[in-house]
């Protein structure tokens, strides 16, 4: 399934990247999509280091002697990939989640893929960076664990299902997750497993209230257990016909519709099946104005120890802008 035809890296020098470079080329390989390998030395680095001896350079010129040196060090990491694949370096200065967000914006990227930063003093694999572009990059963020495997084992996909009144934008945005997640899985021959995390709202309110018998609640529960079920039901018969339609050895996806909070229950699910890859959206169903990313999305990824691919929905609009002189 040819979904990219421009593919961005983004180079992480504090981890072991290989698995993830090597991913990223294989990926364009298959989509016969061009791949750039972005590297981003922070503005820091040369204010700290202007007019040290014994050289004494100017800003400018170090600025240019120290992309000559990166580029020779992405040369040296992309070399054994180049023999069949022309990836392209790009080296530039400033933020790195800002200027990668604008190198997509002003190229028209259509997948970022970078190691997670894995930062040793927080309990979590991914850090400010990777957290920022999960926020704000217009295209999917593909972020791989820095000792993934080369090949996947087991793919989750999480969905965001509305049975009573599904909109069109979150039926479009569960459509790219399952292509996206069952494509990898047939690339991979993985398993493939397709979540939904449903709660009963009323439940509660209903338990909390006078003259409501248990067995009416029940009731309440198990109809809306049957709607998600059945929606769930009928993603899953979707996925089989979008994914398999040209497949050789057609994939077979276990559903699992888990009652509890999605922030709860997705890391859990993802743990307990030894996921090597959760694929699922960012932006929450209902939306808040000007959040960027959903509170739930938000709290599954602080959880999660393993790779993910987060998608945005249509639509979605970075906040994020190119410089005036880069629009015109």
């Amino acid at each position: 399934m040819k979904r990219f035809k421009n593919i961005l890296y983004v180079n992480e020098t504090g981890v072991n990247q290989m698995s993830a470079l090597a991913r990223a080329v294989s990926l364009a390989k298959s989509n016969q999509a061009d791949l750039t390998v972005i590297d981003v030395v922070p503005d820091q680095v040369i204010a700290a280091a202007v007019g040290l001896p014994p050289e004494g350079l100017s800003a400018e010129e170090l600025k240019a002697e120290v992309t000559t040196d990166r580029r020779r060090a992405i040369a040296a990491l992309i070399a054994p990939f180049t023999q069949d694949l022309d990836i392209q370096i790009q080296v530039v200065t400033g933020k790195r989640f800002l200027a990668v967000i604008r190198m997509v914006l002003s190229r028209s990227f259509d997948l970022v893929v970078k190691p997670a930063e894995d930062p040793d003093w927080m309990d979590r694999l991914f850090g400010s960076d990777d957290m920022h572009l999960l926020r704000k990059c217009p295209c999917p963020v593909w972020l791989i664990k820095p000792s993934q495997k080369t090949r996947f084992n087991t793919v989750l996909a999480a969905v965001d299902i509305d049975p009573v009144n599904p909109l069109p934008a979150n039926q479009d945005l569960n459509r790219t997750i399952l292509e996206l997640a069952g494509s990898i899985a047939l690339a991979d021959n993985s398993s493939l497993h397709l979540a939904h995390a449903w709660d009963a709202s009323a439940e509660q309110t209903f338990l909390s209230q006078k003259g409501i018998s248990s067995k009416s609640i029940d009731a309440y529960v198990e109809k809306k257990q049957a709607i998600h079920k059945n929606g769930l039901s009928t993603l899953g018969a979707d996925l089989e016909k979008w994914v398999n339609a040209n497949a050789q050895n057609p994939i077979d996806p276990r559903l699992h519709l888990i009652q509890g909070p999605a922030e709860k229950m997705i890391p859990h699910l993802a743990k307990d099946l030894s996921a090597d890859l959760v694929v699922m959206g960012t932006i929450a169903r209902t939306g808040i104005s000007g959040l960027i990313i959903g509170n739930t999305a938000e709290a599954v990824f602080h959880q999660l120890m393993c790779s993910i691919l987060a998608v945005k929905p249509p639509g979605f609009k970075t906040p994020v802008k190119l410089p005036v002189h880069s629009e015109q």
